[in-house]
């Protein structure tokens, strides 16, 4: 689950990460409020969506304008940049070409800035353990820092058993070139990260930049922070925080019944159990000369209703114009999957090509649900077979 950037900042201050004021604001009223409460002679007003580059994205109405992060040295200029970010859509090399609407900004502090450095902490893999990432190139794509100048990366991996210890925080220090008290202070920033990490159960945290002032200090000038999915049952507060207007209502609605849902741009809407199968059957789908409209997953304990709702799902999507059901019953039962296939198809009065496959446990009792439901549904025998069908048969509807 992601979050904005003003719920992160306000989650790291109590881990005494060091920040900047701020207030978020959903009109250009509340904006200018903010602006006056925070005073100074700078003021940076920042999009609020859920996708990197804003600074550098633009907004659709406006192209050739000014970004998602501006500066403003007055009162009147918060409010009429508020008013001009606001209700538009962002475009971000992440958003894509469609953009993301803003429907609050956050209002920050101006900050005399001297470096711009960068820090995460992420779940390494390969070792699974939390890693430290840093570099001293901080305002850019880590990955663009990582393909062209990887030895400015500095990586430290944390002993889950020990914890994070402030040597480690001083070596990171003393790699991207910090001095003096700035040393300490990021080892205690870095010791502040690493227990919201464990005791928010984190699967990214990711300031950048991480500045250093004029002044000498060390602040997360912005700062990002996604969470494991399995672990927010723990975690009321942070679900809270969830905004679904920056999320795919479809798969918003999956989530409802525990189905793992990823809208695609093809025209097969698919229904698979297991993760491994549904990649497989999208493959072949391609092979076959046409594309997925989905990647969905039922898992193992689907229960009627379940298929039911993933069915509906998949028929949301305008563009669907066939679909794929390819069970192999191991905990799923193909009886299971049958009789939500036929509810489903009946309840929303199925009108594309519908092709099932059905493998494993009472796969006959399966197949007879479906040949006497009386409703047209195809059969095949094997994935291939299955792919063929449905290509074939939505190239004959249309």
């Amino acid at each position: 689950m992601n979050i904005h950037e003003y719920q992160a900042k306000v989650l790291l201050a109590k881990f005494a990460v060091p920040l900047l004021k701020g207030g978020v604001a959903y009109t250009k009223d509340e904006a200018m409020d903010v602006a006056r409460k925070l005073g100074g002679p700078v003021t940076v007003v920042k999009s609020q969506i859920h996708a990197g580059g804003r600074g550098k994205g633009r907004f659709k109405n406006d192209p050739d304008g000014k970004g998602g992060v501006r500066i403003a040295k007055t009162v009147e200029e918060v409010g009429a940049n508020a008013a001009a970010m606001l209700g538009h859509e962002l475009v971000t090399k992440q958003t894509g070409p469609a953009g993301k609407m803003v429907k609050r900004l956050y209002i920050e502090q101006g900050c005399d800035i001297k470096r711009e450095l960068y820090v995460s902490l992420l779940v390494d893999r390969a070792v699974g353990r939390i890693a430290v990432i840093a570099s001293t190139e901080g305002g850019m794509d880590i990955e663009t820092v990582a393909h062209e100048t990887p030895e400015k990366i500095v990586k430290q991996a944390i002993d889950p058993a020990a914890g994070y210890q402030g040597y480690q925080g001083r070596k990171i220090a003393f790699a991207l070139g910090l001095s003096g008290k700035q040393v300490g202070a990021f080892a205690a920033l870095l010791g502040g990260l690493y227990r919201a990490m464990t005791e928010l159960d984190c699967s990214l945290i990711e300031i950048n930049p991480l500045v250093v002032t004029a002044a000498g200090d060390v602040v997360a000038l912005d700062a990002k922070m996604t969470f494991d999915d399995n672990a927010l049952y723990r975690h009321a507060e942070l679900e809270a925080l969830r905004d679904l207007d920056e999320e795919d209502p479809a798969e918003t609605e999956a989530a409802k019944y525990a189905l793992n849902y990823v809208k695609l741009d093809g025209q097969i809407g698919c229904m698979v159990n297991g993760a491994g199968l549904a990649m497989a059957t999208m493959d072949i789908i391609k092979l076959y000369g046409s594309a997925p409209a989905n990647f969905l997953d039922v898992g193992g304990g689907a229960t009627k209703e379940r298929v039911t709702a993933a069915f509906k799902i998949i028929l949301k999507d305008a563009n669907v114009e066939g679909i794929l059901v390819n069970i192999f019953g191991g905990i799923m039962r193909c009886d299971v999957i049958a009789e939500g296939v036929v509810a489903a198809a009946r309840e929303v009065n199925l009108h594309v090509p519908l092709v099932v496959r059905l493998e494993g446990t009472n796969v006959d009792l399966g197949k007879k649900i479906l040949k006497e439901s009386g409703l047209k549904i195809t059969s095949a025998e094997n994935l291939g077979d299955a792919a063929e069908k449905i290509v074939t048969a939505v190239k004959e509807s249309n």
